[in-house]
């Protein structure tokens, strides 16, 4: 953990801008630019390629001798990376519940806004803000301030965890505010978000859940099921009427695959005569059906698990997150998560009360790195931070690869994933001091 809180040191502290969020720090470069690196993305790798940057866009990703005969190439001004430079897209984030001790469930603008910039800073260009289960009032009022930054393009939107979750697994989630679905409340939270909620998580024992996939997908917001302790069979059911309501909705660009809220975590146990949630969800990730989120971030799965789980689905089917809270970037303390209270020790977030895990303090940077360590192949780990979780967000044809015509946001790294520069939307906001 040592190593993650100098890379968080590194990135400085928060300067207050009067522009947009993601330009914080930036440096002035010219509109029409191109490096010379390893480019890694959407599975693939170009060991000696080159990617020219056009006002916000890409304009072109492919090898040197391409690039030279591009036919305007010459009006690109070329930078010379050093040798083992590697560039990806910018890391997805569809968990997040803060950073800098900034709680996105707070409601709190300006910690908020200072938790986006760092988290943007260090290399998450896109990220989802995630609630947590808490009082239906306060659930309602940060969705309203998160909807305002998802407006400004600032964030992609919201993800609720919550509130109708298994109280059996309900982990950090506060079991005094969980309850079966009520249609009214989720249009008043999707009304709240001004249409800006994304995903939410669900159990698919409670009550009226089916009733609940059909009113997520109505609405364009993406069934994510977890926190749950059902069976095996139960799981499978689910998910494949939230599938099959993805695949009918008709929406361009909408995912027709619906998600997994941290495998593993706020589940039972994979047992040989109990298989519960974790084998229906491999199975059906296995076959291309579902995405299943992963906290590779050394402390809520074993680097193991994660490779194995890497071998057994695919990088497709795997979305990496960080479920980051109030504490990422900072050092060990007391942090707030919603309604909880939490203590980190070593940079692993606990309950305060029971001792659970609540929330992660690892960038997505942070997460790649300890995937590649799990054995992982770099072009994989960079497709499950990238383009998966680009497809969930219905952002599969703007971001989450290096391609033409998608919006210009990359990260530049050394050849061990320390971070060099991030580019977002075209404009450089966080370079290494050299």
């Amino acid at each position: 953990m040592g190593h993650l809180r100098n890379i968080f040191a590194s990135l400085g502290p928060y300067v207050p801008c009067p522009t947009r969020l993601g330009s914080m720090n930036s440096t002035a470069s010219p509109a029409r630019f191109a490096f010379t690196a390893r480019l890694v993305s959407h599975g693939t790798e170009i060991p000696e390629g080159v990617i020219a940057i056009d006002g916000n866009r890409i304009a072109f990703v492919g090898n040197s001798t391409e690039f030279a005969f591009l036919e305007d190439s010459e009006s690109f001004e070329l930078r010379h990376t050093k040798p083992g430079t590697i560039i990806t897209p910018g890391l997805i984030d569809l968990h997040c519940h803060g950073a800098v001790g900034a709680d996105f469930p707070s409601g709190d603008p300006v910690a908020i806004a200072k938790a986006i910039d760092f988290l943007h800073r260090a290399g998450t260009t896109t990220l989802l803000a995630s609630l947590v289960t808490a009082d239906r009032d306060d659930m309602l009022a940060s969705a309203r301030v998160l909807s305002e930054f998802a407006q400004r393009g600032d964030i992609a939107g919201i993800h609720a965890e919550g509130p109708f979750l298994s109280e059996v697994r309900c982990g950090a989630q506060d079991p005094a505010f969980l309850s079966d679905p009520q249609p009214d409340f989720v249009d008043a939270l999707i009304d709240a978000s001004a249409g800006q909620l994304r995903t939410m998580t669900y159990a698919p024992e409670r009550a009226n859940a089916d009733a609940l996939v059909e009113q997520l997908v109505s609405q364009g917001v993406v069934p994510s099921l977890g926190h749950t302790d059902a069976s095996a069979s139960t799981v499978t059911a689910s998910l494949e009427l939230a599938r099959e309501e993805l695949s009918s909705a008709g929406v361009d660009g909408f995912t027709e695959r619906p998600t997994i809220t941290h495998l593993f975590n706020g589940m039972p146990q994979l047992h040989h005569r109990a298989p519960g949630p974790v084998a229906a969800c491999l199975e059906l990730a296995a076959a291309h059906k579902i995405i299943v989120e992963l906290i590779a971030d050394g402390v809520h799965l074993d680097p193991v698990t994660v490779r194995t789980v890497f071998n057994l689905v695919g990088a497709d089917s795997v979305a990496l997150v960080t479920d980051s809270m109030a504490a990422a970037g900072l050092a060990d303390g007391q942090y707030s998560l919603g309604p909880a209270q939490v203590t980190v020790s070593n940079g692993e977030a606990r309950l305060a009360t029971n001792g659970s895990l609540a929330g992660g303090t690892a960038t997505m940077l942070d997460v790649l790195r300890h995937t590649v360590s799990a054995g992982v192949p770099l072009a994989e780990a960079v497709l499950s931070a990238t383009k998966v979780p680009a497809e969930v967000l219905g952002l599969i044809d703007e971001a989450g690869r290096l391609h033409q015509g998608f919006t210009a946001d990359l990260l530049i790294l050394d050849e061990t994933l320390n971070l060099l520069q991030v580019i977002r939307n075209g404009e450089s906001i966080y370079e290494a001091s050299v």
